[in-house]
């Protein structure tokens, strides 16, 4: 059986595969699955994935499910860059407003909630969708359409929800995290799920040596519409540790989801 991975091709995931690209054959127990982070939420919870930089909040969706790597995550000091809210109005304005939703994480849409309906006490009316629409008065992006929604300029407000959940709580925010089913614990798949975890953070640490490199390997196959500058200065503010702060971010985060309703229980972090 092969260990089944759940590949996101959006940058912010390029340090994690980039040095996977082109050798793919030298990882013969290893399955790669791209798709964006729903999809692969999907497939953690229906088994046909065994683990992924998947939105965070999977975790809390199955609870007893999955462990974590207790070394990588996705997360920021206060910007992300990648997850924003653009809209045409101040933030505090936004009650009664149409606030559209990406369909492409969970994590981020229900940080969003929680910060208008919490931090801001606000009763916006949400609707889904990929991307921005004509008349929308507010739409919430990630990944490489946030980047571009960001060159577009469209929208005359701007909200990086990492910088508002710092501000409010004082932890960054974890927005991805290593998810892995426990099923890929089982003594046949350990070994090479071992062995995949370490060849990413070597690969981590081979993007932050020679990220042009590594860049142009990854552009090559997943390319976007920004200037290469602006994808350059994006990796200055991600960072892929999941420290003791960030651990107990991602504990404040399920708990706020629990009360609203969004994840049935904070479940406990369970590691590799």
């Amino acid at each position: 059986m092969a260990l089944r991975v759940g590949r996101i091709p959006f940058l912010v995931c390029a340090p994690f595969f980039h040095d996977f690209l082109g050798r793919e054959s030298e990882f013969p127990d290893v399955e790669f699955v791209d798709g964006p982070p729903s999809a692969h939420n999907a497939g953690l919870k229906d088994g046909s994935i065994h683990l992924s930089p998947a939105s965070s909040i999977t975790f809390a969706q199955k609870p007893g499910a999955f462990v974590l790597s207790p070394t990588l995550c996705t997360s920021c000091s206060f910007e992300v860059r990648s997850v924003k809210l653009f809209s045409q109005f101040p933030i505090e304005q936004l009650g009664g407003k149409s606030v559209r939703l990406t369909s492409q994480s969970k994590t981020s849409v229900a940080l969003l909630r929680i910060l208008l309906e919490m931090r801001y006490g606000l009763n916006p009316l949400y609707v889904e969708g990929l991307a921005a629409e004509p008349g929308d008065d507010a739409c919430l992006l990630i990944g490489d359409l946030a980047l571009e929604e960001n060159e577009r300029d469209r929208f005359a407000y701007k909200y990086d929800l990492g910088t508002l959940w710092q501000d409010w709580q004082g932890l960054p925010f974890v927005f991805g995290a290593w998810i892995i089913a426990k099923e890929a614990l089982e003594p046949a798949l350990l070994p090479p799920l071992e062995n995949y975890l370490e060849c990413t953070e070597i690969g981590i640490e081979r993007f932050r040596a020679n990220p042009k490199t590594a860049l142009d390997r990854w552009l090559a196959k997943y390319p976007v519409k920004l200037p290469r500058q602006v994808v350059e200065d994006y990796y200055r503010v991600i960072d892929y540790r999941f420290t003791d702060e960030r651990k107990q971010s991602l504990r404040v985060f399920f708990d706020f989801a629990a009360r609203m309703g969004l994840v049935d229980v904070a479940p406990e972090l369970e590691f590799l």
